[in-house]
């Protein structure tokens, strides 16, 4: 049996730096990776993890995620003189090149093989690499967004090859998004790629129309990779949780993967110069994302869980604060130990922005997803908050779009504020394995587990210390 988390992280990846002016990626700097290794060492964290050797990756390993001109072209870098680099780096978008940036690049995968290794072969629970470059922008023939190598899909590639897996899932919650892993598995079902990201109609980094919630895959990989922009600045730690909550874990859950890869961007908390101060998020939602994905891999049936902290993403991922950043590291690892996710104050409802979004989401996503499963009976299940929110017009709307499904079936559960008891007589069901389509919406950003047994042909829902018999 698994036990303990793992951390990987060697100095030698913070030896390149920017050799000449550029205000692009200026903050991208070496200490990023050093002073947030300090914190883990200064809070007793490294000593509670087990340390992994880094390993350079193979040429092979490599070429699973690039083209073989793009990777000859890079192995050139060492020799070049700065002007050389200057040029070279300018025939890709907001990167830069150095001459140890190959053997970085290189001990940047094979950190992240090494730890997909050690969780696949229940060496250890989970982990954390912390490694540089970072990857998630990077194409299969360009760098890009100071990437070099695709280190998440080498990860999830070198993972379905050599241990057969059939279902990865990758969590992309950096502030930009992570176009080079959804040009990589926009075709490939097995691999469900999600990002939010700040987005704000095209306006934010990457500014690719790619990065909006209508590319969701192509051919067979049509529904496997979604994106949630944000389109508006002023977000919250609520508005963050209520995506969590209402997109991410229920669609990792019906997913049910065999292995979780997040890109772990810190660029989106409070003082990062990439937010300008126009999110607001506490270092301490990190621990809180970790903690709440908990669940997701107790099903899960190898009980493989990897985070892959890319911290390196100079101006286009990873934070740039590095106190914050620090901080959020931090956060991150001590969850992944399984430290109690701290409480976080001033919740409140999700912004307008948001619900705007969730009927983009049903009419984008929801709906497709409902009418191809073709259900008998559609369950909506309602909370009520006992206050007016931004989201209360949002059920009538959602309730109408579902009245084509199961031939207008639709069962709606009203969850009240004190201990609520519906007894629903429904004529009696013949097939017993009823199929269904559940609903969860709730008007506060927080989730309830939801159960469902059945005893011959009745049906028991129990959510949130409420029954629903039906």
């Amino acid at each position: 049996m698994a036990s303990g988390s793992a951390l990987i992280f060697d100095e030698e990846m913070s030896r390149y730096k920017l050799l000449w002016k550029d205000p692009v990626c200026e903050i991208e700097v070496p200490e990023r990776v050093t002073v947030s290794y300090e914190a883990l060492k200064t809070h007793g964290v490294t000593q509670r993890c087990k340390q992994l050797p880094v390993r350079q990756a193979t040429e092979q390993e490599i070429l699973l995620a690039h083209s073989e001109e793009y990777l000859e072209a890079v192995k050139q870098t060492p020799k070049m003189s700065v002007e050389e680099l200057m040029a070279f780096s300018k025939q890709y978008s907001d990167v830069y090149f150095h001459q140890n940036i190959y053997h970085c690049a290189k001990l940047a995968v094979g950190a992240t093989l090494q730890l997909v290794d050690s969780v696949v072969k229940r060496e250890v629970r989970n982990g954390m690499a912390l490694v540089r470059p970072p990857g998630h922008h990077s194409q299969r023939s360009a760098a890009n967004g100071f990437c070099v190598f695709n280190n998440v899909a080498i990860a999830a590639l070198h993972a379905k090859k050599n241990y057969n897996l059939n279902r990865v899932l990758i969590v992309d919650w950096d502030i930009h998004h992570g176009q080079g892993v959804q040009y990589c598995f926009e075709e490939d079902p097995s691999v469900l790629y999600f990002s939010w990201h700040r987005y704000e109609n095209q306006t934010f980094w990457p500014n690719l129309p790619e990065s909006d919630y209508t590319s969701v895959g192509k051919g067979k990989g049509c529904g496997f990779n979604i994106n949630l922009p944000w389109n508006k600045v002023g977000l919250t730690n609520s508005d963050y949780l209520a995506a969590f909550f209402h997109v991410l874990l229920p669609i990792a859950y019906e997913f049910d993967p065999e292995l979780v890869l997040v890109s772990a961007g810190f660029d989106s908390a409070i003082g990062d110069p990439e937010v300008r101060g126009q999110l607001s998020l506490s270092q301490q939602i990190f621990l809180s994302y970790f903690h709440f994905l908990r669940p997701v891999i107790c099903v899960i049936m190898f009980r493989l869980y990897i985070s892959v902290l890319l911290v390196s993403f100079v101006f286009f991922q990873g934070g740039y604060n590095l106190t914050s950043l620090a901080q959020s590291v931090c956060q991150t690892v001590q969850s992944l130990i399984g430290d109690p996710a701290p409480r976080l104050s001033g919740l409140t409802a999700a912004c307008e922005s948001f619900t705007a979004g969730f009927m983009q989401a049903v009419l984008s996503l929801i709906l497709p997803l409902a009418y191809e499963f073709n259900p008998c009976l559609v369950l909506g299940v309602v909370r009520d908050s006992g206050a007016k929110t931004h989201l209360t017009p949002v059920w009538g709307h959602l309730t109408s779009l579902l009245q084509g499904l199961a031939g207008g079936q639709t069962l709606t559960l009203l969850q009240v504020r004190v201990f609520t008891y519906f007894c629903i007589i429904l004529k009696p069901i013949q097939n017993i394995h009823l199929h269904f389509f559940l609903i969860s919406f709730y008007f506060k950003c927080f989730f309830f587990s939801l159960y469902v047994v059945h005893f011959k042909c009745i049906y028991f829902i129990f959510l949130n210390k409420c029954i629903y018999l039906f």
